[in-house]
C-alpha cells in the first residue's frame, strides 16, 4: 500500500488515500472529489475547475495523469 493526499492528486485538501495500485488511488481521489463537489466545497470546486482548464486536450490530460502515476510509483510502501 502507498499513500497520497488529495492535494498530490490535484485536489484541495490533505485527505489521505491508501492503495496498492495507482488506478485504485485515482479512483478513491475521484470519488472523494465528486463527494466534496456535491457538498459544495468551494476549494475542491476551484481545484477541479483549475484542473479542467489546464487539460485542454487529451494529450495534456494523459501527460498529467502519467505524471501522477510516476509520482505514485516513486513513493515508498506504507509501513
Amino acid at each position: 500500500m502507498k499513500t497520497m493526499t488529495c492535494r498530490q492528486l490535484g485536489g484541495a485538501c490533505e485527505e489521505e488515500f491508501h492503495a496498492g495500485t495507482f488506478e485504485d488511488m485515482a479512483s478513491q481521489s475521484k470519488e472523494h472529489g465528486m463527494e466534496m463537489i456535491r457538498k459544495g466545497d468551494e476549494a475542491h470546486i476551484r481545484a477541479m475547475n483549475d484542473l479542467q482548464s489546464r487539460m485542454s486536450s487529451p494529450e495534456m490530460m494523459n501527460a498529467w495523469f502519467e505524471g501522477r502515476r510516476r509520482e505514485f510509483e516513486k513513493l515508498p510502501k506504507d509501513e
